[in-house]
């Protein structure tokens, strides 16, 4: 009751002053109009524009404050007898009631008016308030960091002291600030628990459910300079909403991690299955062979030999291969950065390939002039091995490899084009990813899936981006982009 008490004292001199205002703005209307020796139709409209100005300005009260002393200031002055009350003319009597009576009602509706153009300006400020606040909730997708910076945002987009928010399923509060200021636990739990709110205007004071339909995730308490109860309304519907979408947001990440999980599992073990098996079945039977009783010929036993030797390589080569993919994804490969020609990678990939591609030419195009980028030449060269390999793979005896460089604005592109059997458009969305092997090449070609993937965490560290496009029938062209600098 005090605050309320103050506030009257307050409002009660303004009141006085605004009064006066009024009636000393009727008075200088009448000076004026006396100097000038205007008629009495001419001051009633020059008094009536006064008592409508104030009533735009300070409202009804000053406005019939306003009306009434103009009533008797133009009684006084332009009605005769003239500097008295009385009046002789009952004529004159129906003119000062109408001019009374219509400042008075011109009075009332510039009141309303202007208090419906102040709820108007209310309510849009409230619109852009919930507005900015809802495009605030979007910036997290995560429910706890979330719940963590929802009080903050409704004090500030508000102007509210203080907000709190409890959801039903943690039994954190979260708080714009550590203090209460009036908001216990134990209420805002309380709301939480009956769906009912807890509104208390003589504290500012309020504590709304938070719904999504007929079920109650939460409250939210907010205290300090309440806004409307419409808006509060919106405004824990919203919070309900946001916290609602976060949280199926996380709940569908998790599915598809957890899905993509099981999806990496099963390829692994088919990769396992198909690739690891292979060299194991050979060197297997290789020693099962030199194991027997029976005598082998020194040629069967050197064959037999160089079947285990071969087949530990490919065996030694897929198990690095995974374990390098691992290193890469975890980050743990700190690349050797340094300015170097592209050509130092060709040429060390060539030679690593010689083998693979000794059925194949390969032609290659870098112009002596192009630019040195920051490149890892083992990782690069490494690269290209890969690319390289598959191009022998993939393409018949004797067909040519092309291996070109060439500057794209601030970009060095490096390609390997090949004259295979093609990519269709589907594949292409997944060659670079781990374990994927090419429907129609996995029993045909041997090799483990990962030498795409390999290669495009290579390059992304370097900054870089890798892609394919390619024909089916006609082959592939596969390119990957370094920055310059």
């Amino acid at each position: 009751m005090s605050n309320f008490v103050t506030i009257g004292c307050v409002k009660r001199p303004i009141l006085v002053v605004r009064y006066a205002l009024a009636c000393v703005a009727v008075a200088s209307v009448a000076l004026v109009g006396r100097e000038l020796h205007v008629n009495a139709t001419t001051m009633a409209l020059g008094f009536l524009l006064v008592v409508l100005c104030v009533s735009a300005a300070w409202g009804l009260r000053c406005a019939v404050v306003a009306a009434v002393a103009a009533t008797l200031v133009f009684n006084y002055f332009f009605l005769p007898p003239v500097g008295t009350f009385s009046i002789r003319d009952p004529q004159n009597w129906v003119d000062l009631f109408a001019f009374l009576a219509t400042a008075v009602i011109a009075s009332r509706l510039a009141e309303a008016a202007r208090r419906e153009a102040r709820n108007a300006n209310e309510r849009r400020r409230e619109v852009e308030q919930l507005y900015e606040f809802s495009q605030r909730l979007l910036v997290s997708d995560n429910a706890v960091s979330l719940l963590n910076v929802i009080p903050g945002f409704v004090v500030d987009v508000f102007d509210v002291r203080v907000a709190a928010v409890s959801v039903v399923e943690r039994s954190d509060i979260y708080r714009s600030r550590p203090e209460p200021e009036g908001l216990d636990t134990r209420d805002l739990q309380l709301v939480g628990v009956r769906g009912e709110p807890n509104l208390d205007t003589q504290r500012e004071l309020a504590i709304l459910p938070l719904r999504m339909g007929t079920r109650v995730v939460g409250s939210v308490g907010v205290s300090g300079n309440l806004p409307s109860r419409g808006t509060l309304e919106a405004l824990s519907s919203v919070i309900a909403i946001a916290i609602e979408r976060a949280g199926a947001i996380e709940r569908l990440t998790h599915a598809e991690a957890a899905r993509e999980s099981e999806q990496l599992r099963t390829l692994l073990l088919d990769s396992v299955t198909h690739e690891f098996r292979t060299p194991l079945t050979g060197i297997k039977a290789a020693v099962t062979s030199l194991l027997s009783t029976q005598p082998l010929e020194p040629g069967e036993r050197t064959e037999l030999l160089t079947i285990i030797n071969e087949e530990s390589d490919r065996l030694n080569r897929l198990v690095g291969e995974a374990a390098e993919m691992a290193q890469l994804q975890a980050g743990q490969v700190e690349l050797e950065l340094a300015p170097h020609n592209i050509r130092e990678a060709v040429d060390k990939a060539l030679v690593e390939t010689k083998l693979a591609l000794a059925k194949h030419t390969v032609e290659v195009q870098i112009p002596a002039d192009l630019p040195e980028v920051r490149l890892d030449v083992a990782r690069i060269g490494e690269v290209l091995i890969h690319l390289l390999e598959n191009a022998a793979k993939y393409s018949p005896p004797n067909s040519v490899i092309h291996l070109s460089a060439e500057v794209r604005g601030r970009t060095l592109m490096t390609s390997v084009a090949d004259h295979g059997p093609g990519i269709d458009d589907f594949e292409q969305a997944l060659i670079f990813d781990k374990f994927y092997r090419g429907r129609n090449q996995r029993v045909l070609v041997q090799g483990s899936g990962m030498g795409l993937a390999i290669s495009r965490a290579i390059i992304e560290a370097h900054g870089g981006s890798i892609g394919v496009t390619s024909q089916m029938g006609r082959g592939s062209v596969f390119y990957f982009v370094l920055p310059e600098g």
